[in-house]
């Protein structure tokens, strides 16, 4: 059963309803008492139907705020509704779809790119193993999109290869500029890649 939740809701608000009505790629509606939303990032403005925008919850498991830290505790608690940092989109019948983080969201000439988008056209690539798209800083655009690819074993790919093979399957701004082959990509303990440990990299 998919579901979705965070440290500050203790952590579910959502889930899969069971022997119901069943859609894949979504985490399911909302738990009894749990209300959900999707809004304007940083606020409480909701977003039509379907549009993505920043999930906010609010219920009895959600916080009451961080531990003596006020000023951070007023960035994502606003009139009861914890703001997620999550970006998602809710469909006719009210169940959720998680599309990315609010922070990992690259903006190129105004565009939103969300790299979990990218990253999903990608390993469809028979050759992909492991991805990771973050943004990096461009002159002209703001941000560009950039692919830390590792490949499967026993296999080359070359940059132009890749690019042109997002070409066929996203939008031109949403495409690669740059990609870079690595053998391994950082990740924690638990096997999760680190995104934000790339993006950093990337923006040095």
């Amino acid at each position: 059963m998919e579901g979705y939740g965070l440290t500050e809701a203790s952590p579910v608000t959502h889930c899969n309803p069971v022997n119901t009505l069943e859609k894949p790629g979504s985490v399911g509606l909302p738990f009894p008492d749990t209300l959900g939303l999707v809004v304007e990032p940083d606020t409480l403005n909701p977003v039509p139907l379907g549009e993505v925008g920043e999930v906010a919850v609010k219920g009895p498991q959600v916080m009451k705020g961080y531990w003596k830290r006020p000023e951070e505790t007023a960035l994502v608690l606003k009139d009861g509704w914890l703001l997620t940092g999550d970006m998602g989109r809710i469909d006719e019948d009210g169940y959720l779809y998680i599309v990315d983080r609010k922070k990992d969201l690259i903006i190129s000439g105004g565009y939103n790119i969300y790299p979990r988008e990218v990253e999903e056209v990608l390993y469809e690539h028979p050759k992909v193993k492991e991805v990771v798209v973050v943004g990096v800083p461009d002159e002209y655009r703001g941000e560009v999109v950039k692919a830390f690819i590792v490949l499967k074993e026993n296999t080359t790919a070359t940059a132009e290869e890749i690019i042109n093979y997002c070409q066929e399957k996203l939008a031109k701004y949403k495409v690669p500029k740059y990609v870079e082959f690595r053998t391994e990509l950082p990740k924690t303990a638990i096997g999760k890649l680190l995104r934000r440990a790339l993006r950093d990299e990337a923006k040095k």
